[in-house]
């Protein structure tokens, strides 16, 4: 009997394990979620982690082998059936009737910036997805949604011009070791931003201009992937644009926000930037040997503050467990 593998997938927070021989491709896999969910293969795009991001039918390689995900993690990013069916309704209700008279043309609005409308359409995110299977998923959507639809993240976004495919959340289960957390996360330069939206103990979330600013540090990895100094400064780039388009700067608006945290200040106060990143990740603690190497020449004194106060801290716990032994 020639050799079978089950492959499993996430959708809309239910697990689907389907099976096929073992020479099967991820075209079979397409095929085999229109047969059993009756999803279009048009319909369906596959966030696959770690490391090959969200592919979209026909896929870049058509003959990827579906043994080769195994070890992965695939979420179905797709419509149900039963909004499909919805969306083509609406889509038929829409359609304009024949008219038995002459309509007039229409005449563009000249107080519209078509330019930036256009702009603002292309250099976006894509999707976004909050986690079915956290609470209050509805409520993640909302705080995606705020950030992207952010006067200044979309400034920005149009001015380097990035397309982001996926805007998620993360779960801090997940990202969360003794020694680190991490707070963001960009996968294969802007197929998918993940962020740490909850509060460890997931009764709450983390303060809005705090996520804001993990965001920036994660749009600057579609250009740079290494911390070096250009890194830094279109980091520090892109936070300037943003608080400068953010047209309701000076924090006034947000204290009668959905999610403004007066508790939430970050890492030892104001030191966001405090930890490490490694692959595109915007970790808290984690290892700074960097910062006593060539790279350390290029980072600010801000930086250069937060790596020291944490090398002070590890060296303090380091003694302490010392004298206690």
């Amino acid at each position: 009997m020639a050799e079978k593998i089950n492959i499993t997938f996430l959708h809309h927070g239910s697990s689907h394990t389907l099976g096929f021989p073992a020479n099967s491709t991820i075209t079979d896999l397409a095929d085999q979620i229109f047969s059993s969910l009756s999803i279009p293969q048009v319909n369906q795009k596959l966030m696959i982690t770690p490391k090959l991001g969200v592919l979209r039918y026909p896929f870049p390689d058509p003959l990827l082998p579906l043994s080769s995900l195994l070890r992965k993690k695939i979420v179905l990013l797709a419509p149900l059936p039963s909004e499909l069916s919805s969306l083509s309704e609406a889509s038929a209700a829409s359609k304009p009737r024949q008219r038995s008279f002459p309509v007039k043309s229409a005449t563009p609005n000249r107080h519209r910036d078509w330019r930036k409308a256009q702009d603002e359409a292309t250099y976006t995110f894509g999707t976004i997805v909050p986690l079915p299977y956290l609470p209050n998923p509805e409520k993640s959507r909302r705080y995606l949604e705020r950030l992207r639809n952010d006067a200044g993240i979309k400034a920005s976004m149009r001015k380097h011009k990035f397309s982001v495919g996926v805007l998620t959340e993360m779960n801090p289960a997940e990202h969360t070791t003794h020694d680190s957390r991490t707070l963001g996360l960009n996968r294969n330069k802007g197929e998918a931003i993940e962020l740490r939206l909850r509060t460890d103990a997931y009764d709450g979330y983390r303060d809005y201009k705090i996520i804001r600013k993990t965001l920036c540090h994660e749009l600057a990895h579609n250009v740079y992937g290494e911390h070096d100094r250009n890194f830094w400064d279109l980091t520090k780039a892109i936070e300037k644009e943003v608080e400068e388009n953010d047209w309701k700067a000076g924090g006034h608006a947000l204290t009668n926000e959905e999610f403004y945290n007066p508790d939430d200040r970050g890492v030892e106060g104001e030191h966001v930037d405090g930890g490490g990143w490694t692959g595109g990740e915007f970790v808290l603690g984690g290892n700074n040997a960097f910062a006593q190497g060539p790279d350390a020449q290029g980072l600010g004194r801000r930086e250069l503050m937060a790596h020291a106060a944490e090398e002070r801290m590890k060296k303090q716990k380091d003694a302490s467990r010392g004298a206690g032994t």
